[in-house]
Order: C-alpha cells, then structure tokens, then sequence
C-alpha cells in the first residue's frame, strides 16, 4: 500500500462525498453527519449512485473481455463488493488495479481493496486527484505504462468545479497511458432535471462540498481527441456493451469509456 500523502485524521464534523456515497449504496462506513445529508438530497441521487456502481461492474467486465489487465481506479469509495479487481480478475485473474483516494476512512478499509488472486495484483494509493503526478509516480510501481491501462474516474468530476481545471487533469492521466489505453468518466448532469440537479447542489453546498454538475455537451469536453466507444456518451443504464441490456430507467448520470489512440 502506497501512502503518497500524509494520513490525515478522519473529520465527521463533516460530511465527506465518498461516506455519503457509501451511505447511498447502503454501506455502513459512514456517519450521522453523512446520512443527514444523504437524507436531504433527492431519491434520484442514490438511484444514480446504484445505476453508478452498475456501470462500473459493466464497464470493467467488458474491458477484462476485452484484454486490458491493468486498471488505475481513482475516486475509489469505501469498498463495496463487487470491487473492481474483483469483477476484473474474474474474467483476467492475473489484472493488476491500483486504487486511489484521499479520504482517510477509505485508507482505513483499504485491506478490503488489496485481497487480489494470487496470479494479480492490488496496490492503494492515498492521494488527491488533484495531484495527478503523484498519483502516476505512485502507480507506476504496480502498473506498466508502457502497455494499456483502463483509467476510471466514477463518481468524481460532479466534485471538480471548472476552477480546478478537471479536463486538465484527466488530460495529465492520459499523456501518460500508452495507445490502445481507456478512460471511464461517469458526471452528474445539469440538464436532465434542473430543479433537482439545483436542490443536490443545493445541499452540498451547506455540507461544505461543491457540486459541479455539467450538460452533456460540456461533459464530452473530456473526451476530446479520444476514441469513442459504442454506445458512445449516453446515461448510466444504457451503457451496455455485449451483455444484456440493463433495466431502462430515469437517470442523471452520464457515463462514457473512450480508447486514448
């Protein structure tokens, strides 16, 4: 397990979006600061943290079927099963995945995170997104990037206002992939339902978190001079890619995975 970082104690005075994320999945990592505001936002925000996790289980499925063996998590969460390596290496037993995040309560269930088969490998990584170097630097000691790595971001950029450049970093993360590399982003929308999109801003604004949310026009900004993948930029429960496809619902979750050439 790779510390990049100095381990902060962890603060619940405050809510954190990874602890509230856990609550909406209903995980029990969390604390009554994170369920009072969990409990305030719209039902829609915990259907699309469940239609979330779906999508990463699909995505890393089709990946491994697709021969990719490395994987750098990043926005990790507090484990909840199936975790990635595990959806992953059950399809390539020998995928190696990094994990990464800057909550200390995910730090503290990171063991979860680094039970691997015995022919893969786990490693975690504590660090900020907003440290892209260092979390590269860190990485590299499990993943060769001279070869395809899949590079997740889930659940995270609706927490990266513009100020902080987020088309910037991910562009920093996929300098350093090699060609034939992927990029799964999933962003929580801004004009699918303004009114409720308003409210969730709304909430995590009084938690002390800043809600980014985007149109989809400004969430395929990320993709720029990447390869698409079918079905292309769409919502969570209608990316499916050679499986059944997943029950049809209301979302407001826009996912995409695109090839760096």
């Amino acid at each position: 397990m790779t510390a990049a970082t100095p381990h902060p104690p962890i603060d619940t005075s405050k809510p954190h979006s990874a602890r509230v994320y856990d609550f909406m999945l209903g995980g029990k990592d969390n604390y009554p600061v994170d369920q009072a505001m969990a409990e305030l936002l719209p039902v829609e925000a915990k259907i699309g943290a469940h239609q979330q996790r779906a999508f990463m289980n699909r995505s890393t499925a089709w990946l491994a079927g697709e021969g990719v063996t490395q994987f750098l998590d990043i926005g990790t969460g507090i484990p909840t099963a199936p975790n990635l390596h595990q959806v992953a290496q059950e399809i390539r037993p020998s995928a190696r995945v990094v994990y990464c995040d800057n909550d200390p309560i995910v730090l503290r269930h990171a063991e979860a995170l680094l039970i691997s088969r015995p022919e893969g490998v786990t490693d975690y990584v504590h660090a900020d997104v907003r440290e892209p170097a260092i979390i590269l630097d860190a990485a590299r000691e499990t993943l060769d990037f001279d070869r395809p790595i899949a590079l997740s971001l889930l659940g995270l950029l609706h927490f990266l206002p513009d100020a902080e450049d987020p088309i910037g970093i991910v562009r920093t993360f996929t300098d350093a992939m090699a060609p034939g590399s992927y990029v799964v982003l999933s962003q929580g929308a801004s004009d699918v339902n303004a009114e409720l999109g308003e409210q969730s801003e709304d909430e995590y604004k009084k938690g002390g978190i800043q809600l980014a949310l985007r149109t989809r026009e400004e969430f395929s900004r990320f993709f720029e001079g990447l390869d698409m993948v079918a079905p292309g930029l769409v919502k969570a429960p209608e990316w499916f890619h050679g499986t059944p496809a997943p029950a049809q619902e209301h979302s407001g979750i826009y996912v995409a995975v695109a090839r760096v050439p």
